[in-house]
């Protein structure tokens, strides 16, 4: 059955409108929402916005591409879909729309532990690379059995989220209600042990019995010697953590945080970037989500040393308005913005773009 896109969806912005009216409140609140007061959220937008680009003319611009490689893959453009929990909550498709909308497109997905589908059911049905998002479980038995499973379905990586021992205050959640309907659930991790509080009257649940068990380095140094798949970090926002990254043999690491959600009045990604990138060097590769809207946004990423930008939030939004053929056009509009972008700051190529396409002056 075909599906209309509505005529006056022409940016990722008019996605993010349109969903917000045929979602729920609650839910919407839930996709939409952010940590406490909102600020690193909003601050994720506002700092592509204030970063000016400085375009160049009469380059030569034969053979101009997007293509990119990351671990030994090429790419038709440097775009990964983000890692985003319960996508059934936004259409009945939920991952499997996902992942038939970016395979149409040839891009790269990330399936989230917390996925409404199974991690097996979506690689069946993959038409480009998927890699794996990791939350690291309570016990490393079940942390190997998501490994295992993801090795076995040909999950091409693994991103390990890191940025997100415990939630964040999310109170627009709170105010509108949010509790995930019957039905909806992560259904890759049935049957796991799961951190409980273990707080008494008058305490604070954090400290007593949710943080036990989480992850810290010596675990990433363990998973790092359980599988020959590449291994990224998600959540990595200081030069100091990207330098252990290295220390710890990771493959990667994403400079996120966590589109805003954990941990308020973090800075912008875009923001975190450059030194990340500056600590990692050449020895890793260093991917960014939060905040991308634009192709521009795209351009400015890799111009700050990102090799690929991962986009969580318009993806949802396109599956939620038009499911997969959502999408398909979500990543499609990125791309062309970003073709258009490179061409006008006379960049042919990814590897063409570099610091000096930001304006500096």
């Amino acid at each position: 059955m075909s599906v209309a896109i509505p005529a006056d969806i022409v940016s990722l912005g008019d996605y993010e409108r349109h969903a917000e009216q045929r979602l729920p409140a609650d839910r919407w609140a839930y996709l939409a929402g952010g940590a406490a007061d909102g600020l690193t959220r909003r601050w994720n937008r506002e700092a592509f916005d204030r970063l000016r680009l400085a375009g160049r003319v009469l380059r030569d611009m034969t053979g101009a591409n997007t293509r990119t490689t990351l671990f030994g893959r090429e790419m038709a453009a440097p775009l990964v879909v983000a890692p985003t929990a319960f996508q059934t909550l936004f259409h009945a498709d939920g991952e499997l729309g996902t992942v038939l909308g970016a395979g149409a497109t040839g891009t790269w997905m990330t399936v989230s532990t917390q996925a409404g589908v199974s991690l097996e059911e979506v690689a069946a049905a993959r038409h480009a690379p998927l890699w794996f998002q990791l939350y690291m479980q309570h016990r490393r038995a079940d942390t190997l059995n998501l490994v295992r499973r993801a090795e076995a379905a040909g999950y091409e990586a693994l991103v390990v989220t890191v940025d997100a021992p415990v939630n964040g205050a999310r109170n627009e959640e709170s105010r509108a209600g949010f509790r995930l309907p019957a039905g909806v659930e992560a259904v890759n991790t049935r049957g796991m042990a799961v951190p409980s509080s273990t707080a008494g009257p008058g305490e604070s649940p954090v400290f007593k019995g949710l943080l036990d068990g989480a992850p810290a380095w010596r675990d990433i140094e363990w998973l790092r010697a359980e599988t020959r798949l590449p291994v990224l970090l998600k959540g990595i926002m200081h030069a100091g953590d990207a330098r252990l990254a290295v220390e710890t043999g990771m493959d990667g690491v994403v400079v996120s945080n966590h589109g805003g959600r954990t941990l308020d009045t973090l800075p912008a990604t875009i923001e975190a970037l450059p030194s990340v990138a500056e600590a990692a060097g050449d020895r890793i590769a260093v991917l960014l989500d939060g905040g991308v809207r634009r192709g521009t946004d795209v351009l400015k990423a890799l111009a700050l040393g990102a090799k690929a930008v991962m986009v969580g939030r318009p993806v949802v939004h396109g599956l939620a308005v038009a499911g997969a053929v959502g999408v398909a056009h979500v990543i499609g509009i990125l791309r062309a913005e970003l073709e258009t972008a490179m061409a006008l700051a006379g960049c042919p190529t990814v590897d063409a773009i570099g610091e000096s396409a930001i304006w500096s002056r």
